[in-house]
């Protein structure tokens, strides 16, 4: 499917420093936290068109099962986009990486079977504009996979999400923020909520800030006009 532009600069989202360190510690994870089992879980049983947002270093080509018939990943870091590009290359499913931003996505309405965030909505700039985007490109009854991190823990840990976010966090981090509700955002959004579980990043070892994760499966509505 060839994509469009929508209104969205090349280098919409520039944050080198982070994308260095995020490079790094994303590869350590995927076996010293477990990451490379959560992706599977993630991923398994997709089929047809699949469009992945903020696809980040690529780890998640891997794990695409071979029903998947094409990857769209929207990935808007250069540097992370470079190395997208490298891991599609080495992907068993054809993977395009494109730049683009969650709330402008360069492809046609309707156009995907499935659609994958994995740790993306806590850094998006407007998370409604971006799911509504989302529910745009996705076919009626089209299926949305997701694995985010957000909200969680007691009233001592939601306080201490909330001055993070607030203060040093977003900056230090390529503008995560900790304090998200993903799951009330995609039921906001109109998304047809499936089974999800919660968990923590890592399972084991400190509870941190960024540990309460949730990993899910949502529906565009079949009757969504």
């Amino acid at each position: 499917m060839p994509l469009r532009s929508r209104k969205a600069p090349r280098d919409a989202v520039h944050h080198p420093l982070f994308a260095r360190c995020y490079a790094r510690v994303s590869v350590t994870a995927e076996t010293r936290m477990g990451m490379g089992r959560v992706r599977e879980r993630l991923l398994a049983g997709l089929s047809g068109r699949v469009i992945e947002i903020g696809a980040g270093n690529g780890l998640n080509f891997s794990h695409y099962p071979g029903t998947v018939a094409e990857v769209v990943a929207i990935e808007p870091e250069r540097r992370l986009r470079q190395l997208a590009v490298e891991a599609a290359l080495r992907a068993d499913v054809p993977v395009d990486v494109a730049p683009g931003v969650a709330e402008a996505l360069p492809v046609k309405s309707e156009g995907f079977d499935a659609a994958v965030v994995s740790l993306v909505l806590c850094s998006v700039r407007d998370v409604p504009r971006a799911l509504g985007e989302l529910r745009r490109v996705l076919r009626p009854g089209g299926e949305l996979r997701f694995f985010e991190h957000g909200r969680g823990g007691g009233r001592a840990m939601a306080g201490a999400q909330h001055v993070l976010d607030r203060t040093v966090w977003p900056l230090v981090s390529g503008g995560c923020h900790v304090a998200r509700d993903p799951v009330r955002a995609l039921r906001e959004a109109g998304f047809q909520l499936g089974p999800y579980r919660r968990l923590l990043m890592p399972q084991q070892g400190p509870v941190l800030p960024t540990s309460y994760c949730v990993l899910g499966t949502a529906w565009r509505p079949a009757d969504d006009a």
